[in-house]
């Protein structure tokens, strides 16, 4: 049974052993959580099977071991699966621990105030932008993501900002290898995108206008700390209708100010 076998992991980490099957299982079941994103948050077994190319039968026992742990949950129609609120539990001490977090909330606060659109703040892995915090628009029709919600998208404002402080060689790397998803991807358009990365790091802010999601576009403008290094990304997304290629500069512009407070805050200089 699964969990017997994370209980042998459990049970040989303490002996100081390795107990390869026990290892190979929370591999799998790591796998299984990644299949959830926030475009398909619902899931079945045979959805997550083909996905990661494991048997149906094993994905099924997974899965019961993660229901039990809180991690995954029944959808309403009790038959597909969603992530857990367990996870969040286990997040939240390191989410706490963010100071980047904790220091950005009130000032993401006052700039969903003056803008009336979401605001976000974005951190960065080493090849996806991930979100921390938010705060919704207070309009009815609003761009939002869960905490944890994770891009890859080459023209993503936030990827963008993180990519451009990153060396030509470090993108050059994640746009072949596909890490950064870019449609058509060719030499001369990673030039092109190389150009446009520059560009970012001059101005301070990266934009998107709707290029890569058609109803929605966004602003970011990386946020540094003590050491100079950028440690996280505001981030203003917001419905196309809205916003005119005009109205998205001055985003940009508050997007870019608000990312200067939370550096100052943390002790930090902008490098740009």
């Amino acid at each position: 049974m699964v969990s017997m076998s994370i209980a042998t992991v459990k049970s040989d980490a303490g002996n100081g052993t390795t107990d390869a099957r026990g290892t190979s299982v929370i591999v799998n079941a790591i796998a299984v959580l990644r299949c959830f994103s926030a475009a398909e948050p619902l899931l079945g077994v045979t959805e997550i099977a083909d996905r990661i190319g494991m048997h149906k039968s094993t994905v099924s026992r997974l899965l019961v071991t993660l229901e039990q742990e809180e991690l995954v949950e029944r959808g309403s129609d009790g038959r597909r699966y969603k992530l857990g609120l367990g996870l969040i539990a286990m997040a939240g001490p390191l989410l706490a621990e963010l100071d980047e977090r904790r220091v950005a909330y009130p000032i993401l606060q006052r700039l969903t105030e003056r803008t009336a659109e979401t605001s976000a703040l974005m951190v960065w892995n080493g090849r996806e932008s991930m979100c921390v915090e938010q705060i919704p628009s207070p309009q009815q029709v609003k761009h939002t993501a869960p905490l944890g919600a994770r891009y890859r998208d080459a023209m993503s404002s936030s990827v963008q900002v993180f990519l451009s402080l990153e060396s030509e060689e470090r993108v050059r790397e994640l746009m072949v290898n596909g890490t950064i998803h870019f449609a058509g991807l060719d030499e001369t358009g990673l030039e092109a995108y190389l150009v446009r990365l520059a560009d970012v790091a001059k101005r301070g802010y990266a934009t998107n206008y709707g290029e890569s999601s058609m109803d929605e576009v966004g602003v970011a403008s990386a946020v540094f700390d003590h050491r100079g290094e950028a440690v996280a990304a505001v981030l203003i997304p917001a419905p196309r209708f809205r916003v005119s290629p005009e109205q998205l500069q001055t985003l940009g512009e508050a997007a870019k100010q608000c990312a200067h407070i939370i550096t100052l805050r943390l002790g930090g200089a902008p490098t740009h």
